[in-house]
């Protein structure tokens, strides 16, 4: 490679990671806002003061008010470390209460960083229909991976007379955003204390 190709080379990623950064700090700048002020409360303009752009880059970058809610949404998956529980579903594959302690120990940790953006968007999709299914989609992934967990375990791991859909019902009822915010904001309870609470509830229910 001579020396031109380089620069052109190092150029390119020196665009690329500015592209990144911008996209990073127009998300951060938007969920601070939206926790602050309300979703409907903010604009797309405040958000390009907040993070330091144009609001032509805003709209270049995530299309629109929905559009940026909806990449601060993703962006909280990523936070919860999902590689994390799917290691964790693994090495615990022939036993099933470790399995379902991985399973809320995600759910904890997507809770405790990123529970704000989860009430944002559901909120929010009170009256974007696109932010309404974002929001659907996520609790369906969700659901999705507890039926493969489930799934899985041999005849008989189920509490008797409990099936597949009533199982995945259940861990949704006692492992959900408003349990964690009533445990943690109103009574006080360590996030820790919940993840704890949860896995040992979900034993009783869930398994014979």
């Amino acid at each position: 490679m001579n020396e031109e190709q380089g620069r052109r080379r190092y150029d390119s990623l020196h665009r690329t990671t500015q592209a990144l950064e911008t996209r990073a700090g127009i998300a951060r700048a938007a969920r601070r806002l939206f926790d602050s002020r309300g979703w409907a409360d903010t604009t797309v303009r405040d958000v390009a003061r907040e993070a330091g752009v144009s609001v032509p880059t805003v709209y270049a970058t995530y299309g629109n008010k929905a559009g940026l809610t909806r990449a601060v949404a993703d962006s909280a998956d990523l936070t919860a470390d999902a590689p994390r529980m799917l290691a964790e579903l693994e090495a615990a594959a022939a036993d099933p209460e470790r399995q379902i302690g991985a399973m809320v120990g995600y759910d904890r940790r997507l809770f405790e960083r990123a529970g704000d953006v989860i009430v944002l968007v559901r909120e929010a999709g009170r009256s974007e229909p696109e932010l309404a299914a974002a929001y659907r989609d996520g609790r369906e992934r969700g659901d999705e991976t507890r039926i493969q967990v489930f799934s899985s375990w041999p005849d008989g791991t189920l509490r008797n007379g409990l099936d597949l859909r009533a199982a995945v019902d259940i861990y949704a009822a006692v492992c959900n955003i408003d349990v964690y915010t009533t445990l943690t904001t109103e009574r006080g309870w360590a996030p820790a204390r919940v993840e704890e609470w949860w896995g040992q509830a979900l034993v009783r229910e869930l398994l014979g």
